[in-house]
């Protein structure tokens, strides 16, 4: 399928174009035939009138003079054949042109005064006639046709290198006019690219909304993706906002509870209900944590962000290394310089803090971060030398507050904030073992 518009716009005017000259050309050689042939006939006719101002009657009999007029009627090669016939359709004089052809021709003396017609001979040869009927010659009595031919193969000849000429011509014109065509396209379309370009723009984030400086027929389109961009960050901080409002006034009820559930804990007969009790309050943190995560980390609509990758991972890795001074953590990474990552920054922080934070608990002592591109698509690989995670529990650890990990404080959510990231972006999470000996985590985007 053809995706580019100019071409498409291209290919249908070519198509056109041919069309239409294919049915101009016959109406052209048609058009062309018929003046030539009526100017034969006038030519003919002219000739016609030479032998009948020639022609002289005397005691009742035709006469003509040994030097015409014209003198093509004496010249062999120049093509041209004067007869005249009587009343009976008998041959009384022909000119000295005409001695070496043999021509099958008999007038009909009806009455029909002239006549323009072909006469195909015996071998094939045509010739154009032009017979005249004479009653009145040189004031007296005659009944006489006078006729002129010329052979059909010189118009043949002149109408097929007609035909050639049309065709190189239109041939010519057809390319000219599809130069043409392609510059004009171009050229109607710059604005169309304008538009792509300040797209690019918007996605990248280095401008908030489209332009006015468009087509008069883009302006409505424009204004629409201006609004539908206005609209989107207008709903997503209002649903930030909100949902901040509603953590906040969480927070005081949770902390009431949680203290009622302490001093429930100090009672021996209460323990239990106690412990039931501080489950539930930390089920209810966790939830709110996650939903919070979860909707201010999503992918805009129409933005796409681009963000360097290294000065992220080098901050990131600074913090967990004093995080995780005793444990002495090597860190390996493999970034090339200024390569970026299609994520906004805020959800490219979390997803790294979650997978970087997971590898530096639980590695031995070496963790590796490389970035690799190749066919369209973009893979960041985060590995660590832990004990790894068995195949038939990397779906189970990927849900919302599933741990293997036991012995470490933490409520769950991490990786699923990360799988729920890498979702909203159309990318892959997928978790294998790591030539290290742990865990490799492996995030591809798809490259647009």
């Amino acid at each position: 399928m053809i995706r580019s518009l100019r071409v498409r716009l291209m290919l249908a005017a070519a198509v056109l174009a041919v069309l239409f000259m294919l049915a101009l050309l016959p109406a052209l050689q048609k058009a062309f035939s018929l003046a030539l042939q009526e100017s034969i006939e006038q030519r003919l006719a002219s000739d016609v009138t030479t032998l009948i101002s020639a022609a002289r009657i005397e005691r009742g009999q035709l006469k003509m003079p040994a030097l015409l007029p014209d003198e093509r009627f004496k010249l062999p090669e120049s093509g041209l054949l004067g007869y005249i016939f009587d009343r009976n359709g008998t041959l009384v004089w022909r000119s000295r042109a005409t001695r070496d052809q043999h021509i099958d021709y008999r007038p009909r003396y009806d009455g029909r005064g002239n006549e323009f017609a072909r006469a195909r001979q015996s071998d094939g040869e045509e010739f154009f006639v032009y017979d005249v009927e004479i009653k009145l010659l040189g004031g007296k009595s005659a009944a006489y046709s006078i006729v002129a031919l010329q052979p059909v193969r010189e118009y043949q000849h002149t109408l097929d290198g007609l035909r050639e000429k049309l065709y190189l011509g239109f041939g010519a014109a057809l390319l000219a006019l599809l130069v043409l065509l392609w510059a004009g396209l171009t050229w109607g379309l710059r604005s169309l690219r304008h538009l792509s370009r300040e797209l690019d723009q918007v996605e990248s984030g280095a401008r908030e909304g489209l332009s006015r400086e468009h087509p008069r027929e883009l302006l409505r389109l424009t204004g629409s993706l201006n609004r539908l961009l206005h609209s989107e960050r207008e709903q997503r901080q209002r649903y930030r906002d909100s949902l901040d409002d509603l953590a906040h006034s969480l927070k005081t009820p949770l902390a009431v509870l949680q203290g009622v559930g302490e001093s429930m804990g100090k009672g021996g007969d209460q323990r239990e209900q106690a412990r039931i009790l501080q489950s539930q309050i930390e089920r209810m943190s966790q939830q709110i944590d996650y939903q919070l995560q979860r909707a201010s980390l999503r992918k805009s609509g129409l933005v796409r962000h681009q963000v360097e990758l290294k000065p992220l991972l080098e901050s990131l890795c600074n913090t967990l290394a004093k995080v995780y001074r005793d444990k002495r953590v090597q860190i390996t990474v493999d970034v090339p310089d200024r390569a970026r990552v299609p994520m906004e920054q805020g959800a490219l922080l979390e997803l790294l803090g979650n997978l970087l934070e997971n590898a530096y608990r639980l590695c031995l002592e070496q963790v590796r971060v490389s970035l690799r591109g190749a066919a369209g698509e973009l893979e960041l690989c985060i590995e660590d030398d832990g004990m790894g995670v068995p195949p038939d529990q990397r779906q189970r650890i990927l849900q919302r507050g599933e741990r293997l990990d036991r012995q470490h404080p933490g409520q769950g959510i991490g990786l699923a904030v990360v799988k729920d990231i890498v979702d909203s972006y159309d990318a892959r999470l997928h978790l294998d073992d790591s030539p290290l000996g742990g865990a490799a985590f492996r995030v591809v985007f798809i490259l647009d």
